[in-house]
């Protein structure tokens, strides 16, 4: 039998006599009061995110922020978890003077013995107890969005006062929230909590989520819209993170660039189906070939033969063919070629998560801007007639939305003017932005 306990709604006030005369023990909301909240990160291990440099004068140099979890003390050891300098607390420091001890929730500013580099977003640990540093970890993901997760897209990740760039790169399972059955899933909706795998931008200190709620739980934000769309809980950091590491390679992308006598670069064309991406890009490359340059063509259908030919037309899947063909495009930039990528690519994130892949400069949204009655009137695959009768699903501007670039570097109107015309356009960018002579 459930004991009713008493809540206080405005002046409306139920008592326990009133509900439970034969109850004399204390109300459960008058109990959790007086509950002291936070011991339990007290007594975990030292850890502090930095929040700033604080260096006001030359002779000071702390490190500013709250202790998330742990205690510290004037001389204690601590280490920079991601490089693994170490040093000696000097001084606890706040507002009120310095302190001979400070205790999780605090903010302090740190000042140490040795000079190390640290930055906003850096841990300052206990030195015999690190936290994990990794660049890809495992995590319970809650989805809190309109807008459904996809693999592949990417995100910011925020832990702690560290910000970096990341994305889901696998969702093991979703999990039924109502008999904790873990079912297959290839996206996530409003609400719905997933097992996924992560791979950042740059390497985290953390702990498990179970360990250290504060240093183990994160959030996820919108690039564009800056908007919080999910909370993780990190179970693991994944040890092939800490196994694979880049191969130093002498010969670079300036020297191969400089043996073909151009600068590389991604024209990226986008648009719907029918607006004459392929036509005109084909017609810029012959252009370029012509004068001497070196090119190559990344065309939807074409790579969909061979690279992407396991994806489909879901949205999820259009996230992953992009991202497929935006790491082949940044390999050939750093071959030195200037490379074509011809792809619907409807979505905004996947076209700046391509665009971030290269240096500034490198990357030229072309935005083959033809209204969809046009493309439907031309057509030349049947396509959008398949489409309205319902034989192919998700497809761009019908039952699948299309984001139309808001700062294209090249805006084409081809209702305005013929592919030539559209091609001879984009070679005088080139010219006038000195990726060719």
């Amino acid at each position: 039998m459930a004991i009713p306990i008493s809540a206080r709604f405005g002046d409306n006030v139920t008592t326990r006599s009133d509900r439970t005369p034969w109850y004399t023990g204390p109300i459960l909301i008058e109990h959790l009061e007086t509950v002291e909240v936070g011991d339990d990160l007290k007594s975990r291990p030292f850890r502090m995110s930095v929040q700033w440099v604080n260096r006001p004068n030359l002779d000071f140099r702390g490190f500013s922020g709250t202790i998330a979890s742990g205690s510290v003390r004037p001389g204690d050891s601590v280490v920079a978890a991601t490089s693994g300098r170490r040093s000696t607390v000097k001084r606890v420091v706040t507002m009120d003077g310095d302190l001979s001890e400070a205790h999780a929730g605090e903010a302090v500013t740190l000042t140490l013995a040795d000079e190390i580099d640290l930055s906003r977003g850096d841990v300052i640990a206990a030195a015999d107890a690190r936290p994990e540093v990794t660049d890809q970890f495992a995590a319970h993901v809650v989805w809190m969005s309109d807008a459904p997760l996809f693999p592949g897209r990417p995100y910011l990740i925020k832990l702690g006062t560290k910000t970096v760039t990341g994305s889901v790169t696998e969702i093991k399972h979703k999990v039924d929230v109502n008999t904790f059955e873990h079912l297959a899933a290839k996206e996530l909706h409003l609400n719905e909590v997933g097992f996924c795998n992560l791979s950042l931008s740059a390497p985290i200190a953390f702990d498990p989520y179970e360990v250290n709620r504060e240093t183990g739980s994160f959030i996820v934000i919108d690039r564009l819209t800056n908007a919080t769309v999910a909370a993780g809980m990190i179970s693991f950091g994944l040890r092939r993170a800490t196994n694979i590491h880049l191969q130093a390679i002498d010969t670079g992308k300036v020297a191969r660039a400089a043996l073909k006598g151009q600068h590389p670069a991604i024209l990226w064309f986008t648009g719907l189906s029918g607006s004459g991406k392929s036509t005109i890009a084909n017609l810029v490359e012959k252009r370029l070939h012509a004068m001497g340059r070196h090119t190559y063509v990344l065309d939807g259908d074409n790579v969909r033969h061979g690279l992407n030919r396991d994806l489909g037309f879901t949205d999820a899947d259009r996230v992953e063919n992009i991202r497929r063909v935006a790491e082949t495009a940044k390999l050939f930039v750093d071959a030195g070629l200037i490379v074509l990528v011809s792809f619907i690519s409807p979505f905004r994130a996947e076209r700046r998560m391509a665009r971030d892949l290269v240096e500034d400069g490198e990357f030229v949204e072309v935005f083959v801007d033809t209204p969809i009655e046009i493309c439907r009137q031309r057509d030349p695959k049947g396509l959008y007639a398949k489409a309205e009768a319902g034989q192919i699903k998700n497809f761009t501007g019908i039952d699948s939305p299309y984001e139309a670039p808001e700062q294209a570097e090249i805006h084409l109107m081809t209702s305005q003017a013929p592919a030539e015309m559209a091609a001879e356009r984009v070679v005088d960018y080139l010219r006038e932005h000195r990726l060719i002579d």
